[in-house]
């Protein structure tokens, strides 16, 4: 208590408190008094009516803005919100509003995402492997690959040529889905050499209108969202289930967002663990992107999660439900950009 007297809010909130409690016997004396002495009790009740609507005044006007306020603080010292901080509806004092001006100008946004595009680049490729040095030695492993007969190899070369051409060149760049979804195809055929039928996909759209379905494949996002879900879902689902595993991606657009649910019938998880990773998919904290970037699965979820909600804002990004032995859903809520 004596650590919390040090704010001036916990100070108000003592003083409002000790005075609505003086101001409430004062009114209860009153009206003691006018009871014993058989006086009218006109002039009580009016000033109790008004002092009824002075407190409901208060409470609307004063204790329910501060409230929201306040939640905004603290979600914001959580890293549940960025943005909201700097767009406050009822801020404290003008100086607490210029002050938070003042910090938005004073922080690098684009530094922040940068910070987390860079996890979206293998540590392996990032910075240390000349990308055209890359796609020429796989080229020739190709050639020979050819010219020895075994077409195998040179079609699954070709393949990781251009998954790694995707995934290299120009992360921070948007992309349309189409080209998002032609990756996830190119990941999965090169994903086939080694589960072979063991592993099905499916994409699908909850449209039948073929062109809403173009207009939806041209809809842009940020690039590499899709292929470390999907590769999250092999690795820790599909991967460790014994029979056949489906991949479904499922597409849907309403007037402002667009969804997509990638779905897998493997593992699943514990209860606790699913609870642990959507506590860190609703926070923003660039701890969560460095602690996450060495782990397998390509670029971690919480990283893609964080890249998605710097660029648009809290209210997108990643949400999973999973089913110990039935499998996981990650839904991707994105905004509807076309251009």
């Amino acid at each position: 208590m004596k650590e919390k007297r040090r704010y001036l809010s916990c100070r108000i909130m003592i003083c409002t408190g000790v005075g609505a409690v003086l101001f409430l016997a004062v009114l209860v004396c009153l009206w003691a008094i006018c009871l014993v002495s058989g006086r009218s009790l006109l002039p009580v009740f009016f000033f109790t009516l008004a002092a009824v609507g002075w407190g409901c005044g208060l409470y609307g006007w004063i204790l329910v803005p501060y409230r929201e306020t306040k939640k905004i603080y603290e979600q914001f010292a959580m890293g549940y919100v960025l943005n909201d901080l700097f767009h406050l509806r009822h801020p404290l004092t003008p100086e607490s509003d210029r002050a938070v001006a003042l910090l938005n100008e004073m922080i690098d946004k684009d530094h922040l995402i940068n910070v987390s595009k860079k996890q979206a680049e293998y540590l392996a490729l990032q910075n240390q492997i000349n990308p055209h040095f890359l796609y020429n030695t796989l080229e020739g492993i190709r050639g020979e690959a050819l010219l020895a007969g075994l077409d195998s190899v040179a079609e699954m070369t070709e393949a990781l040529a251009t998954f790694f051409r995707y995934t290299i060149s120009q992360v921070e760049h948007l992309v349309t889905l189409e080209d998002e979804l032609a990756n996830i195809e190119n990941y999965y055929y090169i994903q086939q050499f080694r589960f072979g039928d063991k592993l099905a996909l499916h994409i699908g759209y909850d449209h039948e209108d073929e062109q809403e379905q173009l207009d939806t494949l041209r809809l842009r996002l940020p690039k590499l969202t899709l292929q470390p879900i999907v590769e999250n879902s092999i690795y820790h689902g599909i991967e460790r289930k014994v029979g056949k595993g489906n991949l479904k991606i499922r597409i849907s657009v309403s007037d402002t967002r667009l969804r997509i649910r990638i779905s897998d019938d493997g593992m699943g998880m514990p209860e606790e663990t699913l609870k642990q990773l959507n506590e860190k998919l609703r926070r923003l904290t660039l701890d969560d992107v460095q602690e996450e970037s060495g782990k397998r699965g390509g670029i971690a979820l919480v990283n893609v999660n964080n890249r998605i909600k710097l660029l648009f804002g809290e209210e997108y990004g990643l949400s999973i439900y999973s089913w110990e032995g039935a499998g996981t859903d990650v839904l991707v809520i994105l905004p509807l950009v076309r251009e």
